[in-house]
């Protein structure tokens, strides 16, 4: 561990984590992966032991620890092999939890926040659409105000928890005409009627329920619209420096997971007389691959030290998943090329992770969006500003 970021009190954080991951999740991760759903259980369990709740104000059940406890959860979720059940703990702690938390009310936060922390509810994050991909300032979907009321049209796809949450943070055109200064962004129950979900199946994250969701005439109350109307394109943008940090963090812990698994496989695979470890071209390779493992960790630490700090990051966190995310796709196709014809297996652990990884360079915005969004901000010199 790191101690220039992480104290005593975070160790025994991440061993009382690892020794529950191992109990209460690991025993059912191979049913989820066949199943592609997460059964209710275990999110109580986790809201039981205040996972949910790591960044959240006290007031609504949270802890309101530093960034670094959430780093741990984010790192171990990746080592027990299942990027689809991180991506449901996830995606519901951190994208739609952090719009409730930052746009809500105080009557919302304690409708959605608080059962959200306790695991009775869970929430997920609806923005990007058919049509769109990565362009959020394209979407389609409206919110048009009618009386006390919004009804909703429009469409969403690549959702996780699209299919078994309680709750949808939805985006929304509010102003047709003003692109991306027309989006709102509004909260939803589940069983609202006009909305309805289709399960999408995925050449990875198999255990997470991911889903296209139509909005036919769904009607709301105005009290459901979260912040101010017509100012969503920012708050989306603000979150986006935690997004893409949690996603570059992801990377850097599936690549160190794979690493130490192809470590000790090496260690004891003999070929030609002796264990496969003591082949230089091997030794050689893994030493450069442990490096860029280890500088996209020590970068990402240090942007999490920033976010913690409350400094705008949004360049670095950008950098952050573009790089990380495109080292752990690397890191994980040679540890599988380790292990020769056992990587292809299922049974062992690198075929499901470079199914899972290769997700990490398209979600949450393409690497080719990143690159862009970079040139703009080291090129153009453009200063992207907190929403609030």
């Amino acid at each position: 561990m790191n101690s220039m970021y992480f104290t005593e009190e975070h160790q025994l954080f991440r061993q009382s984590l690892q020794d529950f991951l191992k109990k209460e999740v690991v025993p059912h991760i191979e049913k989820w992966e066949k199943s592609g759903t997460v059964e209710r259980f275990i999110w109580e369990k986790f809201g039981e032991m205040g996972f949910f709740g790591l960044a959240y104000p006290e007031e609504y059940g949270g802890l309101n620890l530093d960034l670094f406890y959430t780093v741990i959860l984010l790192e171990e979720l990746q080592k027990i092999n299942s990027g689809g059940f991180a991506a449901n703990i996830w995606a519901h702690a951190y994208l739609a939890m952090t719009h409730v938390n930052a746009e809500g009310s105080h009557d919302i936060k304690e409708k959605y926040l608080a059962p959200s922390i306790t695991g009775e509810k869970i929430g997920c994050l609806c923005i990007t659409e058919p049509f769109g991909g990565s362009d959020v300032a394209g979407m389609r979907t409206t919110a048009v105000k009618k009386g006390d009321t919004y009804v909703i049209n429009g469409s969403k796809t690549f959702i996780t928890n699209g299919v078994y949450s309680d709750y949808l943070v939805v985006a929304a055109k509010t102003n047709l005409e003003a692109g991306n200064k027309g989006i709102s962004i509004f909260i939803m129950d589940r069983d609202t009627p006009g909305i309805s979900a289709t399960k999408l199946d995925k050449l990875g994250w198999r255990a997470s329920d991911t889903a296209e969701i139509a909005f036919d005439n769904v009607t709301i109350p105005a009290s459901n619209l979260m912040g101010e109307e017509n100012k969503g394109f920012p708050y989306i943008m603000q979150h986006f420096s935690l997004e893409r940090l949690i996603m570059g963090i992801n990377a850097h812990a599936r690549a160190e997971y794979a690493l130490d698994y192809a470590k000790q496989y090496m260690s004891e695979r003999i070929a030609f007389g002796k264990t496969i470890d003591r082949f230089q071209a091997l030794r050689h390779k893994f030493s450069d691959l442990y490096t860029d493992m280890t500088i996209c960790k020590e970068f990402n630490y240090s942007v999490a030290y920033r976010l913690n700090k409350g400094e705008y990051v949004v360049k670095e966190a950008t950098m952050s998943k573009l790089k990380s995310t495109k080292m752990a796709d690397d890191v994980i196709y040679h540890c599988l090329q380790f292990l020769g014809g056992y990587g292809y297996m299922e049974e062992y652990p690198m075929a499901r992770l470079l199914r899972d990884s290769r997700l990490g360079p398209i979600g949450g915005g393409t690497s080719e969006i990143l690159r862009e969004i970079l040139a703009k901000m080291i090129i153009d010199n453009k200063d992207y500003k907190p929403a609030t």
